[in-house]
């Protein structure tokens, strides 16, 4: 959900430039938010002081969902700025530093920038006619496998696909009907899926390798798990009834379901020996990845697998501190996503009130709702940490110059 760092890739760009088939890049660092010009001043009404070139739609969108989901009412202005970086097709850019002057071909307009958009409005209420823009430029833009990438026009990915899922979700559209070519989004997702008998079974890969190879990948498996089973950033715990399957199931009849089984089990045995997920970054050390471990935690709880939670968000209630600072808005966006699923209190995470923390990185809300019961409570469960999202990773050339594209706290390309 990154925060919910989706990793995604500006593949079009590349295409265009090189010439060649989009591939993911992999992460810089663990930072769901860095600055690539950190003497840029943020703008008014955006969260966050990091440069939001790359990420501002993001990181805004999940701290106003985030805000949302604990009954904090946001500030009028941080609201406006999003609706306002919107262009007239309906799409987001990253970012527009002048939202008064009109989109033109240049834009870079996207796809998880504009999902992710649509769901924070969805959530907010009151923007119906912004979200039907958004909605229908993104049905414009499926690719003939019915999945979509990270720009128009690139190769279909799982983060790409499975964040525009949560949009029509979240806008009340049934993402098995938009179909084309004859695939819905679904399709895609299915053949993005690792096959049981193969190294990484069950698990998904963000793209297929120029060979056509599927490698498993931890970030792209916690977003297509969501996916698979028709959910958004803020998933209903256990909403696909996915069980706790002990094998991968194959078969003629595989369906959706059966892919997100098998993608909550692959994150579940690799959270198992470490209660964390690692980032692996050509020349360095492999590295706890504090964004991709908590997007994980949220897809197994919406996997129905709640027991394969309590380790990684234990872990990320005591690790996850220094990284949330580091990162800003989207990671503590993230860790409010994971602590919600659960019915953990955020405000009570490992010591820290993320929700705190998060609105003193913006635009003070308008209201903040304390609630004094948690969703576990509600459910007559036992007190205690339960469970612990998509994001976005990109590689921009522009006139032949490649540029640095980190969107979001899902920063980096998992090989499991």
């Amino acid at each position: 959900m990154n925060i919910r760092r989706s990793a995604a890739i500006l593949a079009a760009t590349a295409v265009a430039v090189l010439g060649t088939g989009a591939v993911p890049v992999t992460a810089l660092a663990d930072d769901s938010s860095p600055s690539a010009s950190p003497s840029r001043a943020a703008p008014r009404g955006l969260y966050g002081s990091a440069d939001p070139t790359y990420d501002g739609v993001w990181r805004q969108s999940l701290a106003l969902l985030a805000q949302d989901t604990v009954g904090v009412k946001p500030a009028a202005e941080a609201v406006d700025w999003l609706v306002g970086q919107q262009c007239d097709s309906g799409a987001f850019a990253p970012y527009r530093a002048d939202a008064s002057a009109k989109c033109d071909d240049r834009t870079p307009v996207d796809t998880n920038s504009t999902a992710a958009a649509v769901q924070a409005l969805a959530a907010l209420g009151g923007h119906d006619g912004e979200i039907g823009q958004a909605v229908r430029w993104l049905k414009g833009v499926q690719n003939e496998d019915g999945g979509w990438g990270y720009q128009p026009g690139g190769a279909s990915d799982a983060n790409s696909t499975s964040v525009v899922i949560g949009a029509f979700v979240a806008a009340g559209d049934e993402p098995g009907d938009q179909k084309k070519g004859g695939y819905s989004p679904y399709e895609a997702l299915r053949a993005l899926s690792v096959p049981c008998a193969e190294d990484g079974a069950g698990a998904f890969a963000f793209q297929p390798d120029k060979k056509g190879k599927l490698t498993a990948n931890a970030d792209a498996t916690a977003a297509a798990v969501l996916g698979a089973l028709g959910q958004g950033f803020v998933p209903k715990p256990g909403a696909g009834d996915a069980g706790t399957a002990a094998e991968c199931v194959g078969g003629d009849d595989f369906s959706p379901e059966d892919a997100a089984r098998n993608g909550a089990l692959h994150l579940a045995k690799a959270l198992a020996k470490d209660g964390y997920l690692k980032s692996s970054l050509a020349g360095a050390e492999d590295q706890p990845d504090h964004g991709n471990t908590a997007d994980a935690v949220v897809a197994l709880a919406a996997a129905g697998q709640k027991d394969s939670t309590a380790r990684p968000l234990a872990w990320l209630e005591k690790n996850s501190g220094p990284w949330a600072a580091g990162a800003g808005p989207a990671a503590y966006s993230q860790l409010i996503l994971a602590a919600h699923a659960t019915g953990t209190d955020p405000r009570d995470f490992g010591g820290t009130d993320l929700v705190e923390k998060l609105n003193a990185t913006g635009p003070a809300p308008e209201e903040t709702v304390r609630s004094t019961t948690t969703d576990a409570d509600e459910k007559g469960q036992d007190d205690g940490p339960v469970f612990g999202v998509w994001w976005v990773v990109g590689t921009c050339l522009v006139a032949g110059i490649g540029v640095g594209f980190l969107l979001s706290g899902r920063t980096k390309k998992q090989q499991l």
